[in-house]
């Protein structure tokens, strides 16, 4: 095995992966009702190679539009890696609207935060469901006003003759097709 050396102080560097555990990739435990889905992609770079050891978290709310702080019956967060192809896979319920800037109610969306080697900061964005009639009056959406980068936003729901509704989402970290990351 080589020998390893330390990364600048300015980067997480190689080694980002190894201090991680598996993390919480499924949320349905204490779920109780709503549309179990699963949300998976590939974190791609600028080049559209994969990231093999990016860390994905999404909070969100449960099926009635509730946070676990609001009391909500399940944890409401999930974090997982990338698999060497740059994979990931969330399992959760559909998340229900809730209320955003004015009161106005949003569409069901997760929050979604990306950590991989070589950022800064942590990015921020959203995924929302393409197939979700409510996403023409949310008024996060409503605000990006670009709309190749409003696309990015969506995930498409799959094919499939599972129980579980399947929805892809790829993150594109820079370049063409760039992911809409969200300035918190």
């Amino acid at each position: 095995m080589p020998k390893r050396s330390p990364t600048p102080s300015q980067t997480i560097g190689p080694f980002f992966s190894q201090g991680l555990g598996p993390g919480w990739p499924d949320l349905t435990e204490g779920a109780g009702e709503g549309e179990r889905i699963a949300v998976e992609g590939r974190v791609l770079d600028g080049d559209g190679k994969p990231i093999p050891d990016a860390m994905l978290e999404i909070w969100q709310a449960d099926a009635q539009g509730r946070y676990p702080e609001q009391g909500a019956g399940f944890r409401g967060f999930g974090r997982t890696l990338t698999d060497p192809g740059g994979e990931y896979r969330f399992t959760t319920i559909k998340p229900g609207r809730v209320p955003g800037p004015g009161g106005a109610p949003q569409a069901p969306h997760l929050n979604l935060t990306i950590f991989a080697r070589g950022l800064l900061r942590q990015l921020t964005t959203r995924i929302y469901f393409a197939d979700e009639p409510s996403n023409e009056t949310d008024p996060v959406l409503a605000a990006v006003t670009d709309p190749a980068a409003r696309r990015t936003l969506f995930a498409a729901r799959q094919d499939g003759s599972s129980q579980t509704a399947l929805y892809r989402f790829d993150v594109i970290l820079q370049g063409e097709g760039e992911t809409a990351f969200f300035d918190v």
